[in-house]
């Protein structure tokens, strides 16, 4: 029998499912969504033993790439992002990027900037594309299949060619770019966009060691030279809770990463993302007011906070420095800050808020990713066949 976490989080993901038009229907997609949503089928596959979660893992990843892979429907162009035929775009469904998957059209060249439009308007976004990246990394791994992990080192190349410019020490990054790749929309860098790009090159990287002679794939050597190039270790802090969960998942993936002995992991980076993580938790606990009712909250933002939380219970301490050790220690003084926040959320009358319901599909994938974090925080282990 099921835990009631687990069992919540089976109910979100098979919701999720049904109303975004996995098992029938009109598909709904929106790539940072249906990220952390490949992930979870995984964690409930291997949690639960049932072979749907397989499939929906399966038919997720297709919907992706037929979906946010081609040209809107009300866009001028259609077929494949790349401008592939359908079977060669089939093969390659990445090459291009992907599409946010927001309601409205990108802004038209020339059109003025109004930032709360923007914000509506699709494009594609680096830490979606990363986001994506990883969850094909795992499903890589889990299903020991070298294919998906070709798509997302196509994907890593296409966005550090597309999303950079730059030379040496003045390298820098668009945050947001059009959808076919050629401009951008918001020109100013994501404050952790290089330090995502890093380690989830790194993460491909090891995953293309282990599948050996049988992975394909572009060299993203260069892409992680630039990256680390880019990587500001005194100004990765933030406020923002879901950027302090983030900076508290790199940190399990540097960890790993470090304990693997992959080349280019930064053990001093490592402490600095944990002390970053740590001076922002600390602010975030003092001055936020978590009392505040469900409507004046957003639940995405907060549980991206309670994954990371989780992901520093895993990190191996007798592979750290001791700086880093210590900073462990402060973080998990905030364990129980992590459950309050989950038990709010899990708390059903708080899922019936606006606030909730105009952000539904991501705010139930992300609370389940929380309850069942297995399958976006541990890296499965690769099987190699005879």
């Amino acid at each position: 029998m099921l835990n009631e976490r687990t069992a919540l989080a089976k109910s979100l993901m098979d919701s999720f499912a049904e109303r975004t038009g996995l098992i029938d229907g009109t598909q709904r997609r929106y790539l940072w969504t249906d990220a952390f949503a490949v992930c979870n089928f995984l964690g409930l596959r291997t949690t639960t033993g049932d072979p749907r979660y397989d499939e929906l893992a399966t038919r997720l990843v297709d919907a992706v790439h037929n979906v946010l892979g081609r040209h809107r429907a009300d866009a001028s162009r259609s077929g494949w992002l790349s401008g592939l035929s359908d079977d060669a775009g089939q093969s390659h469904p990445t090459l291009a990027g992907l599409r946010i998957g927001k309601p409205l059209t990108e802004r038209a060249s020339g059109q003025s900037f109004d930032p709360d439009l923007e914000w509506d308007r699709d494009g594609q976004y680096f830490h979606y594309l990363t986001k994506w990246m990883h969850a094909l990394d795992q499903m890589a791994r889990a299903r020991n299949e070298p294919q998906l992990l070709m798509w997302a080192s196509e994907l890593a190349d296409t966005a550090h060619r597309r999303f950079t410019y730059g030379a040496g020490a003045k390298k820098r990054m668009y945050w947001k770019m059009s959808i076919d790749l050629m401009r951008p929309l918001v020109a100013s860098m994501g404050q952790h966009d290089p330090l995502d790009g890093l380690l989830t090159c790194l993460d491909l990287q090891a995953t293309a060691a282990t599948f050996g002679a049988s992975a394909r794939g572009p060299d993203l050597s260069d892409a992680i030279t630039d990256f680390a190039v880019m990587i500001d270790p005194a100004s990765l802090a933030t406020s923002d809770p879901l950027g302090i969960g983030g900076l508290l998942v790199d940190s399990c993936r540097l960890a790993l990463l470090i304990r693997e002995n992959t080349r280019r992991a930064d053990a001093r980076l490592l402490e600095s993302l944990l002390a970053a993580a740590f001076h922002g938790l600390r602010h975030f606990s003092e001055y936020t007011d978590l009392t505040a009712p469900a409507n004046r909250r957003l639940a995405f933002r907060e549980l991206g906070l309670t994954i990371g939380l989780s992901a520093i219970e895993l990190i191996d301490r007798n592979a750290l420095t001791p700086g880093a050790n210590r900073y462990c220690s402060e973080l998990d003084r905030f364990t129980r800050l992590g459950r309050d926040i989950e038990a709010f959320w899990m708390y059903p009358d708080h899922r019936t808020v606006q606030s909730w319901v105009d952000h539904e599909d991501i705010n139930d994938v992300m609370l389940a990713t929380s309850l069942a974090p297995d399958g976006f925080l541990v890296r499965p282990s690769v099987i190699q066949s005879a």
